[in-house]
């Protein structure tokens, strides 16, 4: 398939290089020792296609996990074991299922964008920093979904979505989905969008927002508590 070329700049930055030659490809990335878009470490991150992928890692471990994929093939296999591998044994490990658009759904406006420091803003956007986009129930100024942007580099944007669970059902995730969308677009990023291969809302949320499930995959090290 063709691959948006904004969406290989993003790659290659974020991970270290894009596309791997064959198979997975173990990339030393000193981004991963470094603060990311929230100023905390991600010491190890990777994206998958179809048929081939990187997964960046701190440089110093680079050796030891290639040596381990070499044995084992199979990342679903080693995965669990590379936390403790790059030492961050406490951390668990993620499966994603990872989409992009270049074509967000048409659909209208629903949220204005604010400091992500504005009064009103749930906590869960804070961390965002920047603008955060923001739909408010117009009777009584309520939270009622939000969309935080992950600036992961100047080509690649990761948008995630919350719904207060009494807004539920109104189409409103899907909206300022694919309002960010746009803006990103606009900004000279591409949008991306990662979510669990169980969360089926979610997944329903991207499809009708313009992000295709074109079989690619995300995984790495869970978050910090």
């Amino acid at each position: 398939m063709n691959v948006a070329p904004k969406l290989v700049e993003h790659l290659t930055h974020w991970l270290g290089g894009w596309p791997a030659a064959t198979g997975l490809e173990i990339m030393g990335n000193p981004r991963r020792i470094r603060p990311g878009w929230d100023g905390r470490i991600h010491p190890v991150i990777g994206v998958a296609s179809l048929d081939r992928g990187v997964l960046s890692v701190p440089p110093e471990h680079a050796i030891t996990v290639a040596e381990q994929y070499a044995e084992k093939k199979d990342i679903a296999v080693l995965g669990p074991e590379i936390p403790a591998l790059v030492g961050f044994r406490e951390r668990g490990w993620f499966t994603a299922v990872y989409r992009w658009t270049t074509r967000p759904a048409a659909l209208p406006d629903v949220g204005v964008w604010v400091p992500a420091d504005h009064p009103e803003v749930p906590d869960w956007l804070r961390p965002f920093g920047g603008e955060v986009l923001v739909a408010w129930d117009p009777a009584t100024g309520a939270y009622l979904a939000g969309v935080g942007v992950k600036r992961h580099d100047a080509y690649g944007h990761e948008l995630a979505v919350v719904t207060a669970p009494e807004a539920r059902g109104r189409g409103l995730a899907r909206r300022l989905v694919a309002q960010a969308s746009r803006r990103v677009l606009d900004e000279g990023a591409i949008p991306t969008y990662m979510h669990a291969q169980e969360n089926l809302t979610s997944a329903a949320v991207a499809q009708a927002a313009g992000f295709g499930d074109f079989g690619w995959t995300a995984f790495g090290l869970t978050e910090a508590g």
